[in-house]
């Protein structure tokens, strides 16, 4: 399932002759491939689906979906159930 949530470009390497990069979905660090978005740079915000970056976001509109995805969550977290709808343990 993919969510959607705007990771940021934190580094750049050469995989296998594939461009790739390490994404951070705030401090959970991923790894993706980002060929369909050549033009992107350390520092700009993505996409990724599949394990593809497939679009690149500004900083701003980035932060405006994160504030959508955080409010999303608490919203959810007061009816006591994750983002999926799934309850939560209490034990958490």
């Amino acid at each position: 399932m993919c969510l959607g949530i705007p990771g940021k470009v934190i580094e750049i390497f050469d995989e296998n002759g594939l461009k790739m990069g390490k994404i951070d979905y705030s401090g959970s660090i991923n790894k993706a491939c980002l060929e369909y978005v050549p033009e992107i740079e350390i520092g700009q915000y993505t996409v990724v689906h599949a394990g593809f970056g497939i679009s690149i976001l500004d900083e701003e509109e980035a932060k405006k979906s994160l504030k959508i995805w955080e409010e999303f969550a608490d919203s959810a977290a007061q009816e006591g159930v994750d983002i999926l709808g799934n309850p939560l343990d209490e034990d958490q």
